[in-house]
């Protein structure tokens, strides 16, 4: 059973949200950062990105940037620019991208249900990601940005987002990317109660996105139990911070792949060796989109065509092998093209779908990469059983937009 809990969130006062708020950690590099924070000495990337504040090319490893990290999150709380609620709070997050609005509650999990397994997983992390996310939520203490959690959908807990989402909101504003975020303060002690006895009932929370932080922030909050003589269990640091979906809001994005030279091959071996196990058929110079599962875009040589994948080439039963990301790693990228590490092989790169096909035919046609290849995006349901029976789904597999923003309420272990 899930156990949440409201906590006192530390966030930007009204107006200045829009200076502070970013985009989280690891969507963008450091360059990227050091521009976007150019002339703001209230952005969040001072905090998560802090190594904008030092000489282009300082390592983000580097000790002194977590120290800044720190010296920067206690100067914003000094300033005023981040105030402590004083009072524990849900809050319920809104993100609006083209038109369609999804709703999270924002809560404090709890780090035995990430250690024993009922918050589940679909991804292997990396070490060394892990280490320095809990490096950060270290020498902050405190999860400064949020992970993201789908669950399945809960009537009670639909009801309370529409009733609190009628009343006036703390903050609203779009985002530079034209991407709205809402969100609402929840103050209601019956309400509170309500929303931690639904949680309750809810077997699993799932992680959509955001892994590594979510190992960071239980590690972390293990290990500050481990070193408390008087740990009793109801401490502060035995909760991380994460917004909560219903996963009917969620909405999976395409996440394609390009890759550089053929093998060896010529663009006619490669689609006869492709027609072993696909009908293949070309569609010409429009932009051609997967037109549903088991069906895949490839774009080569200034042309798209469609893949079909036969009959006994995936495994319907399978919650893997039912996967395009699968097949298409299994009968193109390894069988034909030799790659078999997705995670290291420097001949393939990946695109998420918000950027669009148009993307992919952009990187082909400049001669940087040989052939590209769109995928249909995996449904909710899809990771929902890959969590569930326990089996990790291949890199590269899920792609979730809007990405949530970091800074709108933040997460103290004390």
């Amino acid at each position: 059973m899930a156990k949440v809990k409201p906590f006192k969130g530390v966030r930007p006062p009204k107006h200045l949200v829009e200076d502070i708020v970013s985009r989280p950690y690891d969507v963008l590099n450091s360059e990227e950062a050091r521009k976007e924070a150019e002339g703001n000495e209230k952005s969040l990337y001072r905090i998560i990105k802090p190594e904008i504040d030092f000489e282009p090319g300082t390592d983000e490893h580097d000790p002194k940037v977590y120290e800044k990290a720190a010296e920067n999150f206690k100067m914003f709380q000094e300033k005023g620019w981040l105030v402590q609620d004083e009072e524990d709070h849900y809050y319920i997050y809104a993100q609006t991208m083209n038109g369609r609005t999804q709703y999270g509650f924002v809560i404090a999990a709890w780090v035995n249900d990430y250690m024993e397994g009922r918050i589940k997983k679909h991804e292997l992390t990396r070490r060394d990601k892990e280490e320095d996310r809990m490096k950060h939520v270290r020498v902050n203490n405190a999860n400064v940005e949020p992970v993201f959690f789908a669950f399945p959908d809960n009537e009670i807990l639909e009801g309370i987002i529409k009733k609190v989402t009628s009343e006036a909101p703390e903050y609203d504003f779009i985002a530079p990317d034209g991407f709205g975020h809402t969100l609402w303060k929840i103050a209601d002690k019956e309400t509170i109660d309500l929303i931690t006895e639904e949680f309750e009932k809810i077997p699993h929370l799932y992680i959509a996105d955001g892994h590594h932080r979510s190992a960071a922030a239980a590690l972390v909050g293990a290990e500050k139990a481990k070193n408390n003589p008087k740990h009793k269990g109801d401490e502060e640091y035995n909760y991380f911070m994460a917004v909560a979906f219903p996963s009917s809001h969620l909405n999976i994005i395409d996440y394609n792949r390009v890759v550089k030279d053929l093998n060896g091959l010529t663009t006619e071996e490669f689609l006869k060796k492709l027609s072993d196990n696909f009908i293949v058929e070309e569609k010409g110079e429009e932009i051609y989109r997967p037109s549903g599962l088991h069906n895949f875009s490839l774009y080569i040589d200034g042309k798209w065509y469609s893949l079909t994948a036969k009959p006994g080439t995936y495994d319907d039963k399978d919650p893997i092998g039912v996967l395009d990301v699968t097949v298409s790693s299994d009968l193109i990228l390894r069988d034909i093209l030799g790659i078999t590490d997705l995670r290291s092989d420097k001949r393939i790169d990946f695109v998420g779908g918000i950027r669009g096909l148009g993307e992919l035919k952009k990187r082909v046609d400049s001669g940087e990469m040989k052939m590209a290849l769109a995928l249909y995006p995996v449904t909710m349901d899809q990771l929902i059983a890959i969590a569930d029976s326990g089996n990790i789904m291949p890199p590269k597999t899920t792609w979730f937009e809007p990405k949530l923003r970091s800074g709108l309420v933040i997460h103290k272990l004390d």
